[in-house]
């Protein structure tokens, strides 16, 4: 399985962007799908997950409003759409890809996740 993510770039607080994770290798109709980032200096965070169908869904706290992730099985590839974007969401984004869906519980978990893209990176300026 390969992930490659674009989409990043440098946007101003308040700005939409739309980040896309290309799925390869595998049926990607049988995987679930993550969004993590890692800031400068912070730990990776969970930022939003999509089960195999796209009808489960779950978010980071400080993104849930802001953020929608979808898919497209058609185009093998996931979405984060981000609008509203504020300083503190600078961070290089990651997607994850795992075979068959997590429990709620487990969807935060960076070891729960088999395949990893090479991130792409989003910063906003004030």
């Amino acid at each position: 399985v390969q992930l490659q993510a674009s989409g990043g770039g440098l946007v101003q607080a308040g700005d939409s962007l739309r980040l896309s994770c290309v799925f390869s290798g595998r049926t990607f109709s049988n995987y679930a799908l993550a969004w993590f980032r890692r800031a400068p200096g912070k730990e990776r965070e969970f930022v939003a997950y999509i089960s195999t169908n796209g009808v489960s869904r779950y978010y980071l706290d400080s993104v849930r409003g802001r953020f929608t992730v979808s898919r497209a099985n058609a185009r093998d590839t996931v979405y984060l759409q981000m609008n509203s974007v504020k300083p503190e969401d600078t961070a290089g984004y990651y997607c994850a890809a795992r075979p068959n869906n997590l429990a709620m519980s487990a969807v935060r978990r960076p070891n729960q996740y088999d395949y990893w893209g090479q991130g792409t990176l989003v910063t906003v300026s004030s």
